[in-house]
């Protein structure tokens, strides 16, 4: 997440409106994975690349992955406000990520995001904030999601976006952040869905750093011509981190800036120009994976599977 002033943290938490977590999870209209007798698994590949001036201490972001059932990945970037009151914004996200993996298994969790945030949430002391997702995938293909504030997840099928998270956000570059002050949000204000799977599905998930310097064709792009995972993951990364040094690279946070009302004087307009180069330097971190079927040793390798 970007390096940031006092006015990125938290202002007091808003009403949003949000289904109790013991209610049946929204399901998008995406084909359900056709295979009775294969179990749907996750190939993932990761890169992070921290903030230039964070690289010796490894940046504010954490994320963790785990061959849990069809798989699990979650991401939590660390609110960088924090430094200003001498608070080290990685600590937050650091444990609150650990504390998401030792209750992975947990029975109150039952394979459930959102109560898996909870109990994290809950039993992370540091003081901080962070935005956060949670993916976790059912062996029968169905991918449940959570999460709160403006890390993403997108998913990919035969060369196009067919699903796409929404950044939650109290105004622009102001995300819905988990904190350890009662006026942040809590699980019960995370954004929570489904989608069914298909065999060769592209999951593509990532801090706000990764979306707000990339464009969704270029990351289909990026995906086409790489020969794994692995090396999708770190080379998605790295053209997000040289858009991010690009002063003339039109992001896709300067247009969404230019939308929100934040632009060049209107002399300069005249003249042809507009707002450009306004972009996040800042920590990156990405989780790349592709949905195959398969038995469980499969899990964690490249497969497709033949109906």
């Amino acid at each position: 997440m970007a390096a940031s002033t006092a006015s990125r943290l938290s202002p007091p938490r808003l009403h949003v409106s949000s289904p109790p977590p013991h209610l049946p999870l929204r399901r998008s209209r995406l084909s359900p994975l056709r295979a009775a007798k294969l179990e749907a698994v996750l190939s993932i590949g990761t890169h992070l690349i921290p903030h230039p001036r964070k690289a010796e201490t490894g940046g504010e972001d954490a994320f963790f992955v785990s061959t849990d059932a069809g798989g699990v990945f979650a991401i939590a970037d660390g609110v960088s406000g924090w430094a200003e009151k001498d608070v080290n914004p990685a600590l937050f996200s650091r444990e609150l990520m650990a504390h998401s993996s030792t209750f992975l298994k947990d029975e109150e969790v039952n394979h459930d995001p959102q109560l898996l945030l909870m109990k994290a949430h809950a039993a992370t002391t540091s003081i901080g904030s962070a935005t956060v997702i949670i993916a976790m995938l059912e062996k029968t293909g169905i991918l449940k999601i959570a999460s709160v504030g403006d890390c993403g997840l997108k998913v990919i099928r035969k060369g196009q976006v067919m699903f796409s998270t929404c950044p939650q956000e109290h105004y622009f570059d102001c995300p819905y952040q988990i904190s350890s002050e009662a006026i942040g949000q809590t699980y019960m204000d995370a954004l929570v869905c489904t989608v069914n799977l298909m065999e060769g599905d592209m999951i593509v998930s990532g801090s706000d750093g990764f979306f707000d310097n990339i464009f969704d064709q270029e990351i289909i792009s990026v995906i086409s011509e790489s020969p794994g995972v692995d090396e999708a993951a770190k080379a998605l990364a790295e053209l997000a981190r040289k858009h991010s040094v690009d002063f003339y690279f039109d992001s896709p946070y300067s247009m969404e800036a230019r939308s929100r009302g934040l632009d060049v004087p209107s002399w300069k307009k005249v003249l042809g120009a507009k707002l450009i180069g306004m972009h996040k330097l800042t920590h990156i971190t990405m989780l790349y994976s592709v949905q195959a079927c398969g038995p469980k040793s499969m899990l964690m390798t490249f497969h497709h599977c033949r109906w």
